[in-house]
């Protein structure tokens, strides 16, 4: 659990500079140079990534169940889990999505964690889907005292929605059908009673 919970702080906690000092990212930079802040920080994500991945792993070896939800909850799981792919690729494809939601990639974490909280029942869980939560939210309140950094898309465009629905979707499905239990080790797939 411990490697969990140092990989959940890495990864989290260096997404979270803006969140915390709005202009520490940009002090960072200053002082390191933009290309050793942009690589100080892809190292750390990278690194907190697989600490959290892999202490996910381990902390599933001897779970510790903190609730057991109902078997029910799946369908609702996978029904939450629907625009979560679109979401994730809307800021890339601007449209209607993006100015709807202003934060899509945000939106798409709380939902993909709160989905994965109501059918998931050990502490590894809610650490993680508990964290990336809580995390989302945070983030999000920010927004509304920090300038947002640009970011890299293909120009707007109506037929960017389509394109990120349509994406989105066959993401969801690889996922739902084969890519889940491949890399995670579950199935997704509500088993019908």
């Amino acid at each position: 659990m411990t490697t969990l919970v140092i990989g959940l702080v890495m990864f989290l906690g260096v997404h979270s500079v803006a969140i915390v000092a709005p202009q520490g990212r940009d002090a960072l930079a200053a002082k390191l140079g933009e290309r050793a802040w942009k690589a100080l920080y892809s190292v750390l994500s990278i690194v907190g990534f697989v600490l959290l991945v892999w202490g996910y792993g381990q902390a599933r070896q001897n779970p510790v169940i903190v609730y057991t939800p109902p078997v029910e909850l799946r369908w609702v799981t996978a029904i939450l889990m629907l625009p979560v792919f679109p979401l994730l690729l809307a800021p890339y494809f601007p449209g209607r999505i993006r100015d709807a939601l202003k934060h899509p990639m945000l939106v798409a974490v709380k939902l993909w964690a709160f989905a994965h909280l109501l059918s998931n029942g050990m502490l590894a869980d809610l650490l993680l889907f508990g964290g990336f939560l809580a995390w989302a939210v945070a983030d999000r309140i920010s927004f509304k005292r920090r300038v947002q950094r640009p970011l890299k898309t293909l120009p707007a465009s109506k037929r960017n929605d389509a394109i990120a629905i349509v994406l989105g979707l066959v993401l969801y499905f690889a996922f739902m059908h084969y890519l889940h239990l491949k890399w995670i080790g579950v199935s997704p797939m509500p088993i019908a009673s």
